[in-house]
Parts: C-alpha cells; sequence; structure tokens
C-alpha cells in the first residue's frame, strides 16, 4: 500500500513538474519591435516587398519547405526529391493540414498557387522558370522545371507562401484584396489586428497548426525607434528588438540575450546608369573613386560593420571574389576619369560646355548621415551634390520610374543563395541596379543560377562580381553590424541563408512553435 501510495505521488510529482515546465515554456504575449512599422496588409499579396513585410506574412502563410538556423526543415512537404533526368522535384505533402478556416489542405493548393501566380506575378519569387505542375495524387505534387535551376528549393520552394484554391480561386485583384479571408493560410498565427497609422501587428496563436500549437499565444508589433530599443527593452515594454552596436554590451549586462548575425544587408548607392552623365560607366567609377567607404563605416556606423566592396558581396561572405577591383579611395583618380570625360574644374565644381556637373542624392530619415558624408566627400572631389531627404517609400518609387540620379538605399539577401546576384543586377526591382547593358555579366549570372556543381558555379559567381565590379552600375557603399536582443523568452536565431529568398532578421516562425 505504501508503494502504491508513493508511486502515486511520484507520479503526481511528475505530474506537475511536468505542468510547470510547460507553462514556463509558454509565452502568453510576446512583443517585438520595429523603427518603421508599417509593412503593410500581411497577406502575400498586400505586404510591402521588403524583408519585414516579408516576414510578417510568413506568420500566416507557410511553404513547401523551410529553414532554421541550420538549413531547409520540412513545412507543408516532410519530404523532397529532385529527379535530375527530369529536372523535376517531387513533393511529399503532409496528410494533417488545415487552412485556419478548418477546410483541408491538398495538393490542389499547390497547384492552384503555381497557376495563379502566373496570372497574377507574385513579387518575391519568379515563377518563369517552373515548366509544369502537377498533383500526382492529394499528398504528392510534382514542379518540372525549364532547365536546371540551382536557387529552386530556397527561391521558390521555400519562399512561395501556398494559397487557399477555395478562397483566391475567385480573386482578380489580389493586391487589393484585404479582407480577413485574404489572411486563410496554414501558419502558426492568425492575425487579430492591424493598425496601419501606428505600425502594429497583433496575431494570435493558430491552435490548429500541423506542427503544434505554437508556445507563443500572442505576439505583437510595435513601432520603437532604434534610438530607443534598448531603453524599452530595459523597461519592459518590449520583449526583443534589433539594437544598435553601442548597445550591445550594456544589454548584455543588464541580462539580455544578444546574437550577431552576418553581414548580409547592403547600403548601396543606386545610379540612373540609363540617362547621361551617369550612363557613362566612367562617371560610375569616378564616384567609387571619390567616395570613402572606410570612413562611412568609422563615423556613420560609428565602426559597427564592413566598407562596400563593389562586387557586391561583404569580405567576409563565403561568396566574396578577393580579386575583384575595389576602387580604394582616390579622388584623384576620380578627377583624371572625369577630365577624361571632357570635364575639367571650373571653381569648385567640374564642368563641361559651361554646366556644372551637378547630381541630386535622395536619402530617408535613417540614412541623413551617411547622405550627407557622401555629399562632402563628392564635393570635395569637384561633383556638385543636392541632398533631397523622403520617406522610403518615395524613394523606392522614384528610383523604380528611374526619375532620380542618385540615390542612397539598400537590401538584404546577401547571405542567401547566389541568386541574390541575379535579382539585384539584373531583376526588375526597385532594388535591383536593373542593368542589361553587359550581354557577358547577363550571359554569367544566368550561367550560374543553371549550375547545379557548387564549385563550378562558385567560379561563374566570382566572374559575375568582377564583371559587375568593373560596369559599376550601383555601389555597395557599406554592410551593417546586426544585434538582436531579447529578454531570452524565445530562442530568436538568425535563419540560415535568410527568412525565405534571404531576409536578414532574427524573426523566423519556427523558433515561436
Amino acid at each position: 500500500m505504501s508503494r502504491t501510495l508513493g508511486l502515486a505521488a511520484a507520479g503526481l510529482m511528475l505530474l506537475i513538474l511536468c505542468s510547470t515546465a510547460l507553462a514556463v515554456d509558454e509565452v502568453e504575449v510576446l512583443t517585438i519591435a520595429d523603427s518603421t512599422g508599417d509593412w503593410g496588409f500581411p497577406s502575400p499579396y498586400g505586404h510591402y516587398s521588403r524583408g519585414p513585410g516579408y516576414v510578417r506574412m510568413s506568420l500566416i502563410f507557410d511553404t513547401l519547405v523551410w529553414k532554421n538556423e541550420n538549413g531547409f526543415v520540412p513545412a507543408l512537404a516532410e519530404s523532397w526529391e529532385y529527379l535530375s533526368d527530369e529536372d523535376a522535384y517531387v513533393f511529399n505533402l503532409r496528410d494533417d493540414v488545415t487552412w485556419n478556416d478548418a477546410e483541408p489542405f491538398s495538393a490542389d493548393d499547390v497547384v492552384f498557387t503555381f497557376d495563379y501566380i502566373g496570372d497574377h506575378p507574385y513579387q518575391w519569387v519568379d515563377a518563369g522558370i517552373v515548366k509544369d505542375v502537377e498533383a500526382l495524387d492529394e499528398n504528392t505534387v510534382k514542379i518540372t522545371l525549364e532547365k536546371p535551376y540551382a536557387p529552386f528549393l530556397d527561391q521558390v520552394a521555400g519562399t512561395l507562401p501556398i494559397l487557399p484554391e477555395h478562397v483566391y480561386q475567385s480573386v482578380n485583384d489580389p493586391e487589393g484584396f484585404q479582407e480577413d479571408e485574404a489572411l486563410t493560410g496554414t501558419g502558426p498565427f492568425k492575425l487579430v489586428d492591424y493598425n496601419k497609422a501606428q505600425g502594429t501587428y497583433l496575431y494570435e496563436a493558430n491552435e490548429n497548426y500541423y506542427q503544434g500549437s505554437p508556445k507563443v499565444k500572442q505576439l505583437r508589433f510595435v513601432k520603437v525607434s532604434e534610438e530607443m530599443a534598448g531603453a524599452s527593452l530595459k523597461k519592459g515594454d518590449v520583449d526583443a528588438a534589433a539594437v544598435q552596436g553601442e548597445m550591445v554590451d550594456d544589454l548584455k549586462n543588464a541580462g539580455f540575450k544578444v546574437i550577431e548575425g552576418s553581414h548580409d544587408w547592403n547600403a548601396k548607392l543606386m545610379m540612373n546608369h540609363k540617362a547621361a552623365p551617369l550612363s557613362d560607366v566612367r562617371l560610375r567609377q569616378a564616384l567609387a573613386y571619390a567616395i570613402d567607404r572606410e570612413a562611412l563605416v568609422d563615423t556613420a556606423l560609428r565602426g559597427y560593420g564592413l566598407p562596400g566592396s563593389p562586387g557586391l558581396y561583404a569580405s567576409d561572405n563565403q561568396w566574396y571574389n578577393p580579386d575583384q577591383e575595389e576602387y580604394s579611395y582616390d579622388p584623384d583618380e576620380a578627377g583624371d576619369l572625369l577630365e577624361d570625360m571632357g570635364y575639367s574644374i571650373d571653381g569648385q565644381y567640374y564642368s563641361k560646355d559651361g554646366k556644372p556637373l551637378e547630381l541630386e542624392l535622395l536619402v530617408t530619415s535613417t540614412n541623413e548621415r551617411a547622405g550627407e558624408m557622401i555629399k562632402q566627400q563628392l564635393e570635395e572631389a569637384g561633383i556638385k551634390v543636392d541632398m533631397r531627404s523622403v520617406d522610403s517609400k518615395t524613394l523606392d518609387s522614384l528610383v523604380g520610374e528611374w526619375t532620380f540620379d542618385l540615390a542612397l538605399s539598400g537590401h538584404g539577401g546577401l547571405g542567401g543563395d547566389p541568386n541574390i546576384l541575379n535579382k539585384v543586377i539584373i531583376g526588375q526591382g526597385f532594388n535591383s541596379a536593373r542593368y542589361d547593358a553587359d550581354p557577358k555579366l547577363t550571359e554569367v549570372l544566368q550561367k550560374q543560377n543553371a549550375e547545379m556543381d557548387p564549385e563550378k558555379r562558385k567560379t561563374l559567381v566570382f566572374e559575375a562580381q568582377e564583371i559587375y565590379a568593373q560596369d559599376m552600375p550601383a555601389l555597395s557603399l557599406y554592410y551593417t553590424d546586426s544585434y538582436w536582443a531579447s529578454d531570452d523568452k524565445v530562442d530568436f536565431y538568425y535563419t540560415y541563408g535568410g527568412v525565405g529568398s534571404g531576409v536578414p532578421i532574427a524573426i523566423n516562425k519556427m523558433a515561436l512553435v
């Protein structure tokens, strides 16, 4: 009898301990700070076309495969196989998935999604490589490609949010479709509230999520400036935030966990190479010589970063080519190039045919400090610069419409698949140089994406960097050090190769599940 009571007591104690552990693991409310706030309606077609917007959407919608801190992991597909003789992938889908409106998920939804983005292009995925998508049965999909495509898992299968056919089959304007039904996903969270004006988002756990009930029950995003992020963490107003480098030691001493990311985000000087005078490569090269990128890091970033490389990749990136032209700071060389173009010094600035060499530089409020330094450096080299500050959406729009001279912009994705080179050199997005004037560069970029042998592909990626650096359609200025601080309620991490197609943000939905 005493043995029975002892076992019962031990069992009760084990139950209490297990319940306590579960309670500790659960997070009732997790609040994340964001310096911008609004990133658009978090549907696949409603979110703003930058990384944070994609992350907001990814909490609600799943892809065929996903990534954690180590590499690819199953998502809607529990396994997959590449058929090299057919240039095809076969995905074996989970059979226990439902949409958050309780409708069952099936292979038909995957086929529908690929058909749908053919009629309604999705900003993050180029489906032109896909030849055919077929449902072999209710839980198996075969995707045949037009040709070998090395980035497929990362850039397509791991980035494309799968849509519910029963919702989107009648939607002809997915960008304008911002009803509750537009957020019918299979992901771990559901949207409760979105306030565009305040830049806030509130999500709740999808308790029927096929990978288990999320440990974070409510997830909030609130707008907090970078300068105030550390103070907000200390006050307990937020649980996690991207923080500036000078805050790191203080936050660590205060008991916060701080993780450091790689140099996947670069600030770039976009150049309107479509129009004179920037259509002349000598002027673009002169700008590269006239800008002291080391000084930008030391002053504008207060030392927390790396100077930009003309071939796009940071010097500590596995794809970086050390043999590219670096354009070390040399105002005299810049002057020689300008004189070769027919310019001559007239007072402070270079001029030709009685007109000074004058360029407008677009900046936003977040990079005015760097903009002022660039303006000063270029003017010291004899190039007159008019700096104009606009909001980020306006800047992206002006760059997209080619109604600019110079613009200080930037993007992430450099830690992911080398397809990022294709996206930001010959792609058509506002983050891209949209540079197709060099057929050799275009050829090399297309070849690298079709090369399935890793070493041969790396050779092509190196060659592309050398050509790009010579042509100089845009200039990488610097790569920021990235730090993420939290109160350790959740084990945050930087995703291998970036979230989706390369977003360098330490918010991965798998850390919340």
